[in-house]
């Protein structure tokens, strides 16, 4: 911290001499006290001066011009209250400043101080009593520095501070009410699927083929409303942070086997080709169930923004440019995505549809969660397209070390 610099003031009488026999004495600086004074009133980092016995201003250096905005003729002779807020005024903190280094030697403040045009500073202070050698109190040395950028950073800071925590506490609010909400939703969902089960089952009685399709409806709209609360719940265990992840050896030749009959339906409903180039010995380091939940995700995207008679294709290798990761690749002839598009399709909620027709469900959840898993077992999911031309979707996931 910073101490008071007291000015020195040394007197010299001059004598009288021959030719110069009746000049009355008058004072004389010596070299170093000059030196001195023009160090001290050089200074502009600083405000440096000094104050009467009574707290008037009686000495105004460079810096002290520069951070308070008075010239040396406007503010010698007054009071150094000048400086203080009315709040400090009324309270009289000048006063008891005066008091206190009168007392204790010296006193050390933070806290705003006035400009002449009356803007805002805020400064550190340092007020240090002056005494001559019988111990008589002669002034103050007051040292006055602008921490206004200091300040400036420290309020950016703690604003900053508040915003992330603000931040973070309605995310977590949000998280734990889709939680809630899911759990909720799912209970009235089961009643409603159990007991078109049971009408399937022609259990209370005789069911027409009417009534059938009508079933089959309901069923239908059961299993997309349980999809979008699943998808929900996912997203709310994920941002906050409640994922947990089975890494194992998992073979990708095997994986896509299992999921494939989960698509063949919408496949042949669409009369859709597919082909799938997958190495039998391609092994990854990834959660089983959580890998499957992506592949079906991109699987279903292909379905559902590929036209009828359109083509599928899966295919996977190690990445060339990175060697530790399997590169797995869904790609399909559909109506592809802009190019402005292409990151935005990985925000929750959102969803692409470049003809603006609508003709496809969804939560638009999907991918956002699926690119969040795949990062969670160290790989990534991007994307490749062209309006008209179709899409590329590419799962890397890390190499399982060979046996």
């Amino acid at each position: 911290m910073f101490t008071g610099i007291a000015m020195r003031h040394t007197l010299y009488p001059i004598m009288p001499t021959d030719h110069c026999a009746s000049t009355s004495a008058r004072p004389l600086e010596s070299e170093n006290d000059s030196l001195y004074r023009l160090l001290v009133e050089s200074v502009v980092d600083y405000a440096i001066f000094l104050l009467d016995v009574h707290g008037n201003v009686a000495s105004w250096n460079e810096g002290a011009q520069r951070i308070k905005g008075y010239r040396r003729e406007e503010i010698v002779g007054r009071h150094f209250s000048t400086f203080y807020t009315a709040e400090d005024n009324a309270r009289g903190k000048p006063e008891w400043e005066l008091e206190t280094a009168t007392r204790d030697g010296r006193v050390e403040d933070e806290a705003w101080r006035v400009r002449k045009d009356g803007s805002l500073f805020w400064a550190n202070v340092v007020i240090t009593a002056l005494r001559n050698a019988s111990g008589e109190l002669i002034g103050f040395a007051k040292v006055t520095r602008d921490l206004s950028e200091r300040k400036a950073a420290e309020q950016r800071a703690l604003a900053d501070a508040k915003r992330i925590a603000e931040t973070e506490a309605a995310s977590r609010a949000k998280s734990e009410f889709l939680a809630v909400m899911s759990h909720e939703l799912r209970t009235p969902l089961n009643a409603i699927a159990g007991y078109t089960q049971l009408l399937e089952l022609e259990i209370p009685g005789a069911v027409n083929e009417k009534q059938r399709v009508i079933l089959e409806r309901i069923a239908r709209s059961h299993r997309h409303l349980l999809g979008l609360i699943n998808d929900i719940l996912n997203l709310a265990r994920i941002e906050a942070g409640r994922v947990e992840y089975r890494i194992e050896t998992v073979a990708l030749h095997d994986l896509v086997s299992e999921v494939l009959p989960m698509i063949e339906p919408q496949l042949a409903k669409k009369e859709m080709s597919y082909e799938a180039e997958i190495p039998v010995d391609t092994v990854v380091l990834a959660d089983r169930e959580k890998a499957q939940q992506i592949f079906i995700n991109l699987l279903g995207n292909a379905v559902k923004f590929t036209p009828p008679r359109g083509s599928i294709s899966v295919r996977a290798a190690v990445d060339p440019e990175r060697p530790c990761l399997v590169a797995m690749s869904v790609q399909d002839n559909g109506v592809g995505i802009p190019v402005d598009k292409l990151e935005m399709i990985f925000d929750p909620f959102v969803q692409v549809d470049p003809s603006h027709t609508r003709t496809t469900e969804g939560s638009g959840l999907g991918l956002s969660i699926s690119r969040d898993l795949a990062r969670g077992m160290g790989g990534d999911l991007v994307v490749r397209s062209a309006v008209g031309e179709g899409s590329t979707f590419t799962l890397t996931l890390p190499l399982a070390a060979p046996k």
